[in-house]
């Protein structure tokens, strides 16, 4: 199945130019003139990846980026910036609010599907369901090619025994070590 696409651009031939190269790559892409009509698209029909704009009329790139975040059925879709704004402090505010990527007009069509393709990756990896326990702990490591790793983990490591209620972590303390918990909370 083809990955959807919302193409959040005011300007039309950018809108259209940019859906282009996308349908060509084989996207399924939804456009939107305005961050407005662009939520209301993403709403509709959840994309896989979202590309916005930061200046445009009736709600911004950035208000578009604070909507997608705070909604629960939106939250977690990568978000590119697509931008003529390459001032530090821009790339910075969108990066902080949680743009995956930012890039700056005039963009290549390799630029922008190189960033799609690596953000869209990325997500896949992450959808991966691994179990809370040692054979989840196995298998996120063999994905991530280190099955030498959790043998040396299981060879080299250390047993503590704690009492029913000692507490080993605190909430806002800043962690040292990585505890695999056998049994209990």
């Amino acid at each position: 199945m083809k990955q959807h696409i919302l193409l959040i651009e005011d300007n039309d031939e950018i809108r259209e130019n940019t859906a282009e190269i996308l349908i060509l790559a084989d996207y399924k892409v939804t456009t939107a003139a305005n961050g407005k009509l662009g939520v209301e698209a993403a709403l509709a029909n959840r994309p896989d990846l979202i590309i916005c704009d930061v200046m445009m009329p009736v709600l911004d790139g950035y208000g578009v980026l604070h909507l997608v975040n705070k909604n629960h059925e939106l939250a977690g879709i990568p978000f590119i910036f697509l931008t003529a704004k390459s001032e530090r402090a821009d790339l910075r505010k969108g990066m902080e609010m949680g743009a995956d990527d930012y890039i700056t007009k005039p963009f290549t069509d390799i630029e922008l599907l190189s960033a799609i393709e690596s953000r869209l990756k990325k997500v896949a990896s992450l959808r991966n369901a691994y179990t809370s326990d040692e054979n989840g702990i196995k298998h996120f490591l063999r994905d991530f090619k280190g099955e030498h790793a959790l043998q040396n983990f299981l060879a080299n490591r250390v047993e503590n025994l704690y009492k029913k209620k000692q507490n080993i972590y605190h909430t806002g303390n800043h962690p040292q070590k990585l505890f695999f918990v056998k049994e209990g909370k």
